[in-house]
């Protein structure tokens, strides 16, 4: 019974993010607000990647399931469990909170209200709301194995700098920030915001391994009890 809802989980999950992702891919060439596309198309928001991440782990999950025996425990489960607790749960959860707490400060400096008309509500909160439950739902249906931290941080580090040397490279091909608060900070206070960024992303990794030790140590003694 385990095994059966946690594959529908995962292929739900895997179609939902497929589903959105083409929907925003074919928004793409369409008369929408000045500067949303330009440049890069949606890959340049750190959104937009991590629901193609969201999809690739949800893919690769789904695929395991099907593993029998030893399969199950391939390379394919260790990459897939290193994809959940390196980036897709501490990514994902980070995109909601920040995206959130700007949109309440002020959203025109995140999610400008002009974009409404092309994107509806219902997509708004695919993207930046149901991602959140959905990773907590995974870290219930199965355990993940964490690497070390140090190689953890190390993986964070690189992808973030790859992230920022992008951004900055669209500014500078045409002058416009992917995100409209960019624009309000100093060079000092740019490098300021990342590293702020990398802590937060930080310690939703370590909450990522607080909770998959907390929840399967729980059901490991439950499991002893009976």
């Amino acid at each position: 019974m385990a095994s059966t809802w946690k594959r529908v989980y995962h292929i739900t999950a895997f179609s939902w993010y497929a589903f959105i992702v083409m929907n925003l891919i074919t928004k793409d060439g369409e008369d929408l607000p000045a500067g949303i596309f330009v440049y890069g198309g949606p890959w340049k928001y750190l959104t937009f990647l991590n629901l193609l991440l969201q999809m690739v782990f949800f893919g690769l999950a789904a695929v395991n399931d099907f593993q029998l025996g030893k399969r199950a425990e391939s390379s394919l489960s260790r990459g897939k469990d290193f994809l959940f607790s390196v980036f897709a749960f501490p990514v994902g959860m980070f995109v909601v909170l920040l995206f959130w707490t700007i949109f309440a400060y002020d959203r025109e400096l995140v999610y400008p209200a002009s974009i409404d008309t092309f994107f509806p509500p219902w997509i708004n909160h695919a993207m930046h709301t149901l991602v959140l439950p959905v990773c907590l739902g995974e870290v219930l249906v199965q355990p993940h194995t964490y690497p070390q931290t140090k190689h953890a941080l190390a993986a964070l580090g690189v992808v973030g700098l790859s992230y920022l040397a992008w951004i900055v490279w669209v500014y500078l091909s045409v002058g416009i920030w992917v995100y409209p608060l960019l624009g309000r900070f100093t060079t000092a206070g740019l490098t300021g915001f990342f590293f702020f960024n990398m802590s937060v992303v930080t310690l939703l990794f370590l909450l990522g391994d607080k909770l998959n030790s907390h929840v399967w140590s729980k059901n490991k003694n439950k499991m002893k009890a009976k």
